[in-house]
């Protein structure tokens, strides 16, 4: 009785290291957008902290109000950053989805080849079966 061989299994091997290798890319391109998107959050809570201290000490209102000018236009660089950031997520996302779509292309014919196979060796052993019953009862 024969091994069951994929003739595919390289090709099969290479798409699951091209799946694997684009969702890492993926994870880091989402990491960067996260880190991205926790600075907003952090510059937002900071503008908000210096909004409210500015009328604490009238004398130093000038300094609070160029620190919140900064803040603002600090925002709006991590807003720019964030837009870009989540374009490369976008395009990231379609190659792995791309990836995947591949491998699960190759998985099925793998399993449409598995089953085949199945049949196949089903088939042979029942010959099999028959053949040996066949002698017993003719050497009888």
């Amino acid at each position: 009785m024969k091994k069951f061989h994929f003739s595919l299994e390289k090709i099969l091997q290479l798409r699951m290291f091209k799946e694997e290798e684009c969702k890492n890319i993926l994870g880091q391109a989402i990491s960067a957008l996260n880190i991205i998107e926790y600075n907003i959050k952090e510059t937002a809570v900071k503008h908000h902290n210096a909004a409210s201290n500015r009328f604490d000490n009238p004398a130093d209102s000038l300094s609070w109000d160029m620190y919140i000018l900064r803040l603002e236009r600090e925002a709006e660089e991590l807003q720019k950053k964030a837009a870009q950031a989540q374009l490369v997520v976008d395009e990231k996302r379609a190659l792995y989805l791309e990836a995947l779509k591949d491998l699960k292309a190759i998985e099925k014919l793998k399993e449409k080849k598995m089953k085949e196979y199945k049949k196949e060796m089903l088939k042979y052993e029942m010959n099999a079966v028959d053949e040996l019953t066949a002698t017993r009862f003719a050497y009888r």
